[in-house]
């Protein structure tokens, strides 16, 4: 993984566009070829980023560029859409490269990897017509715990925990937001599962068009009879 802290503007052309004006930003390169652009806060969401397969070329600046301060020249393409996210460097602070290894992955809690064992083999009680594509979907910032598709074909995003809080729907709206960059699986909706959601969870989580789902665990388990309540 290589971390750059720069002085940076960064601009992102494609489906969408957006531009980032000059500021001191964290960026960081990781080995599967993502690029991250963080800023000083918004806790581990970036500003914008450009997921795999994508290419990193690291260019001169042209004379105009030169002029306005620019030293150097990223630009990250992908390799299947051929949207384009661009940083101009101004400054560079700090410029470090480090090997992290294989990593293992998440390791849930044994409640939370039953429900999701569970869940995917009664995946009926997301909907009629709904049908497992497959467990701990990967994406470039970690797993999807479920992908789904609904009765219309339509990929679905579910997130599990126990309790459902706010930074849970947080991480499904990061899941989301990449997925839907994805031609072949966009549109993506998203399910919020859990034994428990908070109420300041579920008010958010709808307010982004995320669909709360309540999983009664000890029915699921067959110790007694309940389905799930959908809010």
């Amino acid at each position: 993984m290589r971390l750059v802290i720069a002085r940076c503007s960064v601009d992102y052309a494609g489906r969408l566009s957006a531009h980032l004006p000059l500021a001191t930003r964290l960026l960081m390169v990781k080995g599967d070829g993502s690029l991250l652009v963080h800023s000083d806060g918004g806790s581990y969401k970036p500003l914008n980023w450009m997921s795999p397969p994508c290419t990193l070329a690291i260019g001169e600046p042209d004379d105009d560029q030169r002029e306005a301060g620019v030293v150097e020249l990223w630009k990250v393409t992908h390799a299947k859409t051929a949207d384009q996210l661009v940083v101009s460097i101004h400054e560079v602070l700090h410029d470090s490269a480090h090997d992290l290894g294989v990593d293992p992955g998440l390791v849930k809690d044994g409640v939370e990897s039953h429900l999701q064992r569970l869940l995917a083999e009664q995946i009926e009680l997301l909907g009629d017509g709904y049908r497992l594509v497959r467990r701990e979907y990967m994406t470039a910032i970690g797993p999807v715990d479920i992908l789904a598709a609904d009765a219309t074909g339509a990929s679905v995003a579910v997130e599990l925990k126990r309790r459902g809080d706010i930074d849970g729907v947080e991480q499904l709206t990061r899941y989301l937001e990449l997925m839907n960059r994805d031609p072949l699986l966009a549109p993506v909706a998203g399910v919020f599962a859990a034994q428990e959601i908070k109420p300041q969870a579920r008010t958010l989580a709808e307010d982004r068009g995320i669909r709360c789902v309540v999983l009664d665990y000890d029915a699921m388990r067959g110790i007694e009879s309940g389905h799930a309540r959908l809010f």
